[in-house]
């Protein structure tokens, strides 16, 4: 990639020109100063400089970037809007603003992302009153196609790779990806399913996929970096989807509710599959897991009062199964952006999208995210600040909210 040097001359920063609609208070531009803004991102948010000089923005060149975007949000936007809403309007008032990023090949994504969370963290220090819905920091719904018949699954085997995955209106298994600049097209993978699928990935581009198939039983198909596999049939009895994470390289833990609304586990250890381990339990949805270490699995499910239920292994034994309340109308999904960090998220009343978290000491209150879900969600983190939730839409089709920092 062709790297501009120290010397490239930047435009003489222009004049903000005064637009007459969604103007600040004096007070908001009193509370902070550009200044002071712009020490904070270089103390604490040194992770956006970075973003950018590895796309190819020398540091010199990104700090004019944040101080015109700081100075922008500071003087010009709405603060009675979003971070994503203020990024919006900057874009169309600044529209030469993105050609600067294109002449130096640094992909869009990328500028959208770190930008966006520029004008946050500038509203965030500037006091203004930020919407509560869909909630801070996330940004979407956006749809992506498709015609899914189950709820999707999702997995990522490296930073700023999605791999999403369906049952799609013949019952096969269809997947699409996000491969750091743009969405695929759908492709087909096969099989036929009763369940919406579950995903996982336990190194570079390795996936593992697994389905409940037309006996009831739980098939596999895997991705090895260059071709997927055939389905294979790992038994049991399903009655309902599966689910599926991985505590290291090479291991997997897939979990499913069996007879009874039991929980049941199967693992791979790396050499073998072993058998079915009876969990016990009261499941009324397919249960979801993730690890956020290497000997820690935390599952959950929905219980019998329609409310979170929640079960862990920490290295030797399984804990009793806990209620962390809700009104759930589908089942659960989980992600872990760092170790002892968990959030969980449901379908709730009014079919929008809820979200609990732990933080390592204690849970939050539930978050309404909002959306009209017509599925149970499927949620996966990439990186220590990022988190994408996906679901089925009301046309169908896969739709898609993150938050990035």
């Amino acid at each position: 990639m062709y790297r501009y040097p120290y010397y490239y001359v930047m435009p003489a920063p222009m004049p903000m020109p005064v637009y007459h609609y969604g103007m600040p208070s004096l007070e908001m531009r009193q509370q902070v100063s550009a200044q002071e803004v712009m020490q904070r991102l270089r103390s604490e948010h040194s992770n956006l400089y970075s973003e950018l000089e590895q796309a190819g923005m020398n540091r010199q060149i990104t700090d004019y970037v944040f101080l015109f975007v700081v100075n922008y949000t500071l003087n010009q936007a709405n603060t009675n809007q979003s971070a994503a809403q203020v990024y919006q309007q900057f874009q169309r008032q600044v529209p030469w603003f993105s050609l600067l990023f294109s002449q130096m090949n640094v992909p869009t994504s990328v500028m959208d992302r770190v930008l966006t969370r520029v004008i946050e963290i500038t509203l965030e220090m500037a006091g203004a009153d930020q919407p509560e819905e869909p909630g801070q920091g996330w940004q979407g719904w956006e749809s992506l196609g498709g015609a899914l018949t189950s709820a999707p699954a999702v997995s990522s085997w490296q930073n700023n790779r999605l791999d999403v995955f369906a049952r799609g209106t013949d019952d096969a298994l269809y997947h699409i990806w996000w491969n750091g600049s743009r969405w695929s097209n759908w492709e087909s993978l096969g099989g036929e399913l009763t369940s919406a699928p579950a995903a996982v990935s336990w190194g570079s581009n390795r996936i593992d996929v697994f389905v409940r198939g037309t006996d009831n039983a739980l098939y596999h198909k895997w991705w090895n970096g260059s071709s997927w596999s055939d389905w294979e049939n790992l038994g049991g009895v399903l009655t309902s989807g599966p689910a599926v994470s991985s505590r290291r390289n090479n291991q997997l833990d897939v979990f499913v509710r069996g007879n009874g609304n039991k929980l049941y586990k199967k693992t791979w250890n790396g050499s073998s599959w072993e058998n079915w381990e009876d969990l016990g339990g009261n499941l009324t949805s397919e249960p979801a897991a993730v690890s956020w270490g290497p000997n820690r699995i935390d599952v959950f499910a929905r219980g019998q009062n329609n409310n979170l239920i929640h079960k862990w292994w920490n290295g030797r034994s399984w804990s009793n199964w806990e209620s962390l309340g809700g009104t759930l109308t589908s089942a659960p999904a989980v992600s872990s952006r760092r170790p002892n960090h968990l959030e969980v998220f449901v379908r709730g009343t009014g079919n929008r999208l809820y979200r609990r978290e732990w933080n390592g000491s204690r849970w939050s209150d539930w978050q309404n995210l909002d959306g009209n879900l017509t599925s149970a969600p499927a949620a996966v983190s990439w990186g220590p600040n990022r988190t994408d939730v996906f679901s089925r839409g009301q046309n169908q089709d896969l739709i898609h909210l993150w938050r990035g920092r």
